[in-house]
């Protein structure tokens, strides 16, 4: 085994003068299968392709992008394992000052929009050669998508990178149909039947069936369905919300329909997602000959950070069936299961006890929902996935399997396994389908075995009517999860915890949703150490929420909170004992008439300014918290009767 080639010298050594394929990459190169540029390159490595790495290059010369060569097929393109946007900036659009996923952990080493920059660069120094975009970034934005960095709906990526096919989700399928084709001397602009893909072209350049969908007004003929132009979704709310709609409901393989969009004069098209990989294309996936590791260059620099998180982790499945509005799964992996093999599985288990550096923990064996390891139900083979109902959402559909006996099988098998001291779970449970399994055997493992101390679960908030925009079980599900889990801790004698992932300000979430999640923290004893204000990412239904103010699912009005003071006050009241978050937290109970809650009462989250004054001065506080203890008075008081009429009107 070696890495791949990321120089010269390395073709040299291989014998080659030229490279089938270059692929660029977002991310510093990682032979490792949690991250794409690996899985994608190795796959056509086994393909018998040449094959060579670029990892983040200086988009300020094209040196870096020529130092491999001009490759014979196609330039791959991707921004790495996450939006290149998402991972420059938080939700509130300050520069990050890390990034996991670049040398050391130092941040700087990729361009904002890093698809498109990619793009236009390889544009420029390797004229006509065929450039395929792909990975999370060009995946999400393959259609004219609201963009909350630029706080506009921004064109397909496809226009804006000049590509020549765009493809999304998960790749393999494609990028080897692609392959075959272009090694065949199948001109790209001439790769137009390929599922999973996207491309752009103008309407003399369409299939003659597509100009004839079009001309015959589109709107949906059980083949094709016509979209909302780019320029109608960016001028009228209501549109977009549609559009996105219909989107959303195409993303199923078996169901999906090819989706076309018109940009000025020419139509961005989508042809049907690819088909489910079947058990044994996903074991050859994970079969594949990786090093696990970052390249050595990156030695010198202290290493990749992001490695730590998943060296010793275990991709068991793909797909989620969950349907959170806040998450592009749907868009991405899709809602299908995809499965691993029991002994693939297995397999990769035992290579892990063979690394350096391997102390006897793995540390997840999962997938984006970690017992989700089958499909929905026996219909979803043949009919897929339904478009108008979840499985989960509102209520549990009346044809889901209920079944953790594989996934607990599996477990065992690992745990087994000489040199496993200890198998965690880390990717999530999804505890609301966890309650619906009558038997305990798994719930009562998972707590025996999988957990080291805190079992992190998602509710994300505990208002119902936040929960439902959310696409989430109400609170009593949650409740009923804790409930049990605490029993079962109690019965086997183990001191464990439950630690919730709350998010703050998401579509739905008034300030008083905010006092009532704060006062079931204070309930729970809980004060989280970190709060994630809610981030609008690119194709996602809250992110369609956040941007029209509706709920594409039935077209109701959705109150958003965007205003910097309130999602301030919001996040603040999720950590409401932190002193420096006192003048929010005051305000915010003032806003919402809830002086109940300021007091000494043990129901009372803060106390009043007086006493908080005292008691910081008394313990020496900071400079903040005495701050904090001042009175308002004038203006100040007339700001919060102002923000007081400002929500009653909003919500009415």
């Amino acid at each position: 085994m070696s890495f791949l080639s990321v120089t010269r010298e390395d073709m040299h050594s291989r014998g080659w003068d030229q490279l089938d394929f270059l692929y660029i990459s977002g991310d510093a190169y990682v032979d490792h299968p949690s991250f794409g540029h690996a899985v994608i390159t190795r796959l056509l490595e086994s393909e018998g392709y040449r094959v060579g790495i670029i990892a983040q290059p200086d988009c300020k010369t094209g040196n870096d992008f020529i130092t491999l060569g001009r490759p014979k097929y196609a330039v791959l393109i991707s921004s790495g394992v996450i939006d290149s946007m998402v991972n420059h900036y938080t939700a509130s659009k300050k520069r990050r000052s890390e990034d996991a996923y670049s040398p050391g952990g130092r941040a700087g080493y990729r361009p904002d929009r890093a698809v498109i920059a990619y793009s236009n660069k390889i544009r420029e120094v390797f004229k006509g050669v065929p450039v395929i975009i792909g990975g999370i970034e060009a995946s999400l934005r393959r259609f004219a998508h609201y963009d909350y960095w630029d706080n506009r709906v921004r064109r397909s990526i496809l226009q804006d990178s000049r590509a020549d096919l765009l493809i999304y989700g998960m790749g393999e399928k494609p990028v080897i149909e692609i392959a075959r084709q272009l090694r065949e001397g199948i001109a790209v602009e001439a790769i137009r039947n390929v599922r999973g893909t996207a491309y752009m072209a103008g309407l003399d350049k369409l299939s003659e069936d597509i100009r004839e969908f079009i001309k015959g007004n589109g709107g949906n003929d059980g083949k094709y369905s016509l979209l909302k132009s780019f320029e109608e979704v960016a001028e009228d709310k209501e549109a977009y919300a549609r559009s996105f709609k219909v989107q959303y409901d195409e993303q199923d393989a078996i169901t999906g329909r090819t989706l076309v969009q018109k940009h000025s004069d020419r139509y961005v098209v989508q042809n049907p997602p690819a088909q489910a990989m079947t058990v044994k294309e996903m074991d050859r996936v994970y079969s594949l000959p990786y090093e696990r590791t970052y390249h050595p260059s990156y030695e010198k620099y202290g290493g990749i950070p992001a490695i730590k998180e998943v060296e010793f982790s275990i991709t068991s499945h793909r797909g989620c069936y969950g349907g959170c509005s806040f998450c592009a799964l749907n868009f991405h992996q899709g809602r299908t299961i995809q499965n691993r093999s029991r002994q693939s599985i297995i397999s990769e288990a035992v290579k892990l006890t063979w690394l350096p550096g391997f102390k006897g923990y793995i540390h997840d064996v999962g997938g984006p929902t970690a017992n989700f390891r089958h499909e929905a139900c026996t219909k979803q083979k043949d009919k897929g996935v339904c478009k108008e109902r979840q499985c989960l959402y509102p209520e549990p559909c009346k044809n889901l399997i209920v079944d953790h006996s594989e996934y607990l099988g599996l477990l065992r098998r690992v745990r087994e396994i000489p040199g496993v001291k200890k198998v965690f779970i880390r990717s999530g449970i999804r505890y609301d389908y966890l309650m619906l399994d009558k038997n305990d055997e798994f719930f009562m493992e998972l707590c025996k075995h999988h957990i080291s101390g805190q079992l992190k679960v998602a509710p994300e908030h505990v208002v119902d009517r936040v929960l439902d925009r959310m696409g989430k079980p109400g609170r009593r599900v949650y409740d009923k999860f804790v409930k049990r889990f605490y029993e079962i801790n109690k019965k086997i004698k183990k001191e464990q915890y439950i630690v919730p992932y709350m998010i703050s300000s998401h579509p739905g979430s008034d300030l008083k949703a905010a006092v009532e999640l704060a006062e079931y923290l204070r309930d729970l004893g809980h004060m989280p150490e970190q709060v994630q204000d809610f981030y609008p990412t690119p194709a996602t239904l809250s992110t369609c929420m956040f941007y029209t103010g509706l709920d594409p699912r039935d077209m109701k009005k959705v109150y958003v909170p965007k205003a910097p003071k309130e999602k301030a006050m919001q996040r603040a009241l999720l950590q409401y004992r932190r002193p420096e978050n006192y003048e929010l937290v005051y305000e915010a109970l003032k806003i919402t008439g809830r002086d109940d809650l300021i007091g000494f009462g043990p129901k009372c989250l803060i106390r009043p300014r007086r006493a908080a004054k005292k008691r910081a001065e008394a313990a020496g506080g900071s400079q903040k918290a005495i701050a904090a203890g001042k009175a308002v008075k004038g203006k100040n008081h007339k700001r919060v009767q102002a923000e007081r009429k400002k929500l009653t009107r909003t919500r009415h």
